[in-house]
């Protein structure tokens, strides 16, 4: 069972609804229970974002931003602004996963945005996806490579269900990683690349059990890239399997 003060929602989940009503939108997630989400798009919602979090009892511990494509002083802006202490690089080109000196090289820019964020008292992290994991150089997973190559300082936020899509053994790579990995995105489906198979957590195939075990301190995340359905269903449905209030959706 998560607590809830240790579980959080993506609000990419969200995006159309939030695109037809914002306010409306972050009083849903609340209504539901949630208190903690992650931004993306941090720096076009941050006026939003600022008048509508505390006025729900919301806050935003991460968010997701690209700090190694855009200029990053705007992003530790916003995140300051919004009481963000931790930015999520979240995708970096599956074309730069496929050789060693690539990823250390990724491995070196996040180094030194962590260093630079520090200044700001913020946290840099990543966000993996499943290419990260399907590639692999002289069998050593490429998200492996990246982590052998990060400083302490770098923080992961191992996306759970595209590292089982990509071949990993997540509950193990967790175990691996330890202390590294701060927060987990928790997302339920078929396990393949089909965005729309993806379901509430608990509904699905991926061994959630298994892997809320292996990082019992990591914020939980939840996250749906797409459903075919309601999708607040599935947020609330994730919302009651993962804190166990009530029969899972």
């Amino acid at each position: 069972m998560v607590a809830v003060d240790n579980l959080s929602l993506q609000l990419y989940t969200v995006r159309g609804k939030l695109e037809e009503d914002f306010d409306a939108t972050l009083a849903r997630i609340a209504e539901i229970g949630y208190t903690k989400v992650e931004p993306f798009g941090v720096t076009a919602f941050a006026d939003r974002l600022a008048e509508a979090l505390p006025k729900y009892g919301l806050s935003a511990p991460t968010t997701h931003a690209g700090l190694l494509r855009e200029d990053s002083g705007p992003i530790y802006a916003a995140a300051k602004r919004l009481g963000i202490t931790t930015v999520i690089d979240p995708f970096v080109d599956p074309a730069r996963w496929q050789a060693a000196d690539d990823i250390k090289a990724t491995a070196e820019a996040l180094n030194k945005a962590a260093v630079e964020a520090a200044d700001h008292g913020i946290t840099v992290g990543y966000h993996n996806h499943h290419f990260e994991l399907e590639s692999k150089v002289d069998g050593v997973h490429a998200l492996e490579i990246l982590v052998d190559n990060l400083s302490d300082e770098v923080i992961l936020e191992v996306d759970t269900y595209w590292a089982a899509v990509g071949g990993a053994d997540v509950p193990a790579l967790l175990g691996k990683f330890g202390d590294r990995v701060k927060a987990i995105h928790v997302k339920d489906g078929d396990g393949t690349l089909d965005n729309k198979a993806q379901v509430a957590v608990g509904a699905g195939t991926i061994a959630v059990a298994d892997i809320l075990a292996a990082v019992p301190n990591a914020l939980r995340v939840v996250e749906l890239d797409d459903f075919s359905g309601e999708i607040f269903d599935a947020v609330e449905g994730s919302y009651t399997f993962l804190t166990g209030e009530g029969a899972p959706a």
